[in-house]
């Protein structure tokens, strides 16, 4: 489709004596098919123009008829306010398929991106907790970004910026020294670190002396203090191996993982110069910048105790990611709660003078609720992520034992489609929206769900298999003339469209609606149009048509951090 829309932004050009990229940007997918394969609509013209936006459609569709359509413009219309183009369809089918044969799992992939650097901070878990559900959705709309922007020809930097710093590692240093054992720890390090944090606060709660027990400790890590240090590092070590044994379970890797206390060492250094530059000013004895004319309430960072904050970290960490990688874009994956505090973050970047703060981009996403209430850490109502991706594969092992108890690797399926279907639940909702997390809705295994694009896949697959049938390279494309099979060339054109616009947008939801539209359509032909069965030549057309879906729907997949088995 990139060519066909080059042919349409070279034929308007010259006449509307518009930027290359003004005319992409314009360019709509019309609601119907009938309407054509792609819209300019000609009233952002009539202003200027000073004619009715029907009249510029009739004339512009016939200068561009008389100057010839080239060899993807088949046919060009007047459609009211609207310039619809045709796309020449026999060499649509001819090229997409090709192109799908030929770049195999590259299919989809551009190289805009020339290489430059995107710096992507996600998940980012805290220390000595649990990995809870309320940490699905920076970890894996992260982990799709990164492979979307991959996609696009950027190298990609992902950041675990891990919560290993803070007030309440002195509170858990203090619940270990009093009721800690080490047994226990071993058996089962992260479940017990929660539990004595918990307990913490629940015995915080009749007796004031324990918080300032709790704020005591973590002065003493702050100072360096050796057992305090140790402690710290203990509990960091087995926090990490924990999580990152969850993330291998959803393919998830990180280029570094550094949590808020690597930037310990530059804090001094960064307020030095913010202090140099005079973008800092005193206030009751704390250390602010004044942010009230910009519309900001005042960022603080620094407190008159002299203890620095979550925001200060922050700051030095976007200008050692600067520094380190010079990247083209920092997007940071966080919850919408965090708003305010990137609007200041990014607004102290702009009054240090640096060219690249307009570059830093706050991605963020609504909350998963529960009706239980809200998730509390300190309150021990909190459901673990692993928990709900075990349910969801032992639910996934149930149905394949009941559908297909002869299916080969039973419990890797499993795996497959159990965590499959916890991602999509979650990648396939608007990430602004807030998810009511719901376990009926998060393991249903019918309708749009990945386990329906999975089943698919494996549909294709199977179909393949059949009788050793192969996608011969030599079909007579020309005979996939009809409405079904269009659809889903259509479709499968325009992969890297809906790639570009997930990644624009950070909106994984785009790509997975997508795959969502390709699945129904090919379930729709599938059901219309046989395959194995076919005469001779239109047979061998549909396995290249369905082997070149088979082929987007394996990519797609992998971009949300889906794998897609080939049984079911």
């Amino acid at each position: 489709m990139q060519e066909f829309k080059e042919e349409i932004i070279k034929a308007l050009e010259s006449l509307v004596q518009l930027g290359q990229e003004e005319i992409q940007q314009n360019l709509s997918i019309p609601p119907d098919a009938g309407l054509g394969d792609y819209a300019f609509p000609c009233f952002i013209l009539s202003k200027k123009w000073k004619r009715p936006p029907q009249e510029i459609s009739q004339y512009l569709a016939q200068e561009i008829s008389k100057k010839g359509l080239g060899e993807w413009i088949k046919e060009v219309k007047s459609a009211g306010p609207y310039l619809n183009f045709y796309c020449n369809r026999e060499k649509l089918t001819r090229e997409t398929l090709k192109e799908i044969y030929e770049k195999g799992k590259d299919y989809g992939k551009v190289k805009e991106g020339g290489g430059e650097n995107v710096v992507i901070d996600f998940s980012a878990p805290n220390i000595a907790k649990p990995f809870g559900i309320g940490h699905l959705r920076s970890t894996v709309i992260g982990n799709s970004l990164y492979r979307l922007y991959e996609a696009l020809g950027y190298n990609c930097v992902g950041i675990n910026h891990l919560g290993d710093w803070g007030t309440q590692f002195g509170k858990l240093i203090s619940a270990y020294k009093r009721w800690g054992d080490e047994d226990s720890l071993k058996e089962d390090p992260i479940q017990y670190l929660y539990q004595l944090y918990v307990s913490f606060h629940q015995e915080a709660s009749g007796d004031e002396n324990l918080e300032e027990e709790g704020r005591h400790w973590f002065k003493r890590l702050e100072e360096g203090e050796e057992e305090a240090v140790e402690l710290w590092h203990k509990f960091r070590e087995l926090s990490l191996k924990e999580f990152r044994r969850i993330y291998r379970r959803l393919d998830i890797e990180f280029d570094e993982e550094q949590g808020e206390s690597f930037y310990n060492q530059m804090l001094s250094s960064t307020l030095k110069r913010l202090e140099e530059e005079e973008i800092v000013r005193k206030s009751e004895g704390a250390l602010i910048v004044d942010l009230e004319p910009y519309g900001l309430p005042p960022a603080l960072l620094r407190k008159k105790d002299g203890a620095t904050l979550y925001a200060t970290r922050d700051l030095c960490a976007a200008l050692y990611r600067y520094e380190k990688y010079k990247f083209q874009k920092l997007i940071y994956v966080v919850g919408a709660a965090q708003s305010l505090h990137f609007q200041q973050l990014f607004k102290i970047l702009e009054l240090m003078g640096l060219p690249w703060a307009s570059r830093c981009v706050h991605v963020p996403f609504g909350l998963i609720k529960f009706k239980e209430g809200k998730m509390s850490t300190r309150m021990g109502n909190l459901i673990f992520l692993e928990d709900v991706i075990d349910k969801a594969v032992a639910l996934a092992r149930d149905i394949i034992e009941e559908k297909n108890p002869d299916l080969e690797n039973k419990d890797e399926v499993a795996e497959m489609v159990g965590i499959g279907s916890v991602i999509f639940g979650d990648l396939s909702n608007d990430r602004v929206k807030d998810i009511d997390f719901d376990w009926d809705k998060v393991l249903d295994f019918s309708g749009e769900t990945s386990p329906y694009i999975q089943y698919a896949h494996a549909r294709i697959c199977s179909i393949l298999r059949k009788e050793g049938a192969q996608a011969s390279r030599e079909a007579d494309l020309s005979l996939l003339e009809r409405e079904e099979e269009q659809r889903l060339i259509s479709l499968l054109a325009r992969f890297s469209e809906h790639i570009k616009r997930a990644a624009e947008t950070y909106k994984p939801s785009t790509l997975a609606r997508y795959l969502l539209d390709l699945t129904s359509d090919f379930n729709y032909f599938y059901h219309r149009c046989p395959v194995l069965t076919a005469e001779e030549g239109l047979k061998e057309a549909r396995l290249i048509l369905i082997d070149g879906v088979r082929q987007v729907l394996v990519n797609g997949l992998y971009l949300l951090g889906i794998k897609a088995p080939s049984k079911m």
